[in-house]
């Protein structure tokens, strides 16, 4: 029992390192502006003016999401994290990348999705980790 609760433990760590670290990044990179990025939300019907505000405003956002789940994750911040970091990647062939694009960033998002389930588990069987 020990030892499947240490592993359990270092499962959910490792896996709100590997969400931080995501989230912290490309929060980063959107604080920062990064133009690379606007063609995406102009992809999903914004204007170049709107993208430019709000590329900020989701780099704000990406470091809250990180810090959350680093500190103390929530099971639906954590879903959260799995929506867009799928819908960010899905954007990108609809922005005429490669199918290959999406399919790089399927860590991004496969991530925050075990993590999630992996809380879920936890919260139903009640356990104390």
């Amino acid at each position: 029992m020990l030892s499947t609760f240490l592993n359990f433990k270092s499962l959910e760590f490792i896996l709100r390192i590997a969400v931080f670290m995501t989230f912290l990044g490309h929060g980063m990179f959107a604080i920062g502006g990064n133009a690379n990025w606007l063609i995406y939300l102009q992809t999903v019907g914004f204007s170049i003016e709107t993208s430019k505000s709000l590329i900020v405003l989701i780099g704000i956002l990406d470091v809250i999401v990180a810090l959350i789940i680093l500190l103390k994750p929530h099971k639906y911040i954590v879903l959260w994290a799995f929506v867009w970091a799928f819908s960010t990647a899905a954007v990108r062939p609809l922005a005429g990348e490669s199918i290959w694009a999406f399919v790089e960033r399927g860590s991004n998002w496969a991530v925050p999705l075990v993590l999630f389930f992996l809380l879920k588990i936890k919260s139903e069987k009640k356990l104390k980790i």
